[in-house]
């Protein structure tokens, strides 16, 4: 059995990844979704004051999240989305599941999309997983909704993307 998984591991790195060109880091238009309308200028000016009717609105979202892609930050959006999905999980189990995902995600030291929080929020952050509640990640999304929205949101509404909206 160890055999045949080296076997194959052995077969997946030789194979060359040709799948790289293939990916466009910088999208020029932000991912529609179905739901996703462009909204109206006026609900788009919106967005400067209020990060959460930003966040609420998926193509306000698809249009954020292109955007933070583009300065290399869109770990902080991901971070806040899966926390939202996270809260309205009602299976104990599953709930457990997606804590432990969003923990090996984004919190812990090293992972792969590593948002800023101080270490008191995520010491905070880790005990409360030791028994997984709705709750959970609220200091942790918090201070990334209040980094986003100091930080990220005044960019944005600079930004080209957001000047697209508006017009």
């Amino acid at each position: 059995r160890a055999k045949e998984i080296k076997t194959k591991l052995g077969t997946l790195l030789q194979k060359p990844d040709s799948t790289i060109d293939f990916i466009i880091p910088y999208p020029e238009k932000p991912e529609k979704s179905p739901k996703a309308q462009k909204p109206s200028p006026e609900e788009a000016l919106q967005w400067r004051d209020s990060l959460e009717k930003l966040l609420q609105n998926p193509y306000g979202l698809a249009s954020f999240r292109s955007f933070l892609r583009s300065e290399f930050s869109e770990e902080n959006a991901e971070f806040w989305v899966a926390c939202e999905d996270y809260k309205k999980t009602k299976s104990p189990v599953k709930m457990a599941e997606k804590a432990k995902k969003i923990y090996e995600e984004f919190i812990q030291t090293e992972a792969p999309k590593e948002v800023n929080i101080d270490h008191f929020t995520k010491a905070v952050t880790i005990k409360n997983l030791v028994e997984p509640s709705p709750t959970s990640f609220d200091m942790a999304q918090k201070r990334i909704f209040a980094l986003m929205e100091k930080d990220s949101l005044p960019r944005f509404v600079r930004s080209e993307f957001y000047h697209e909206l508006i017009k």
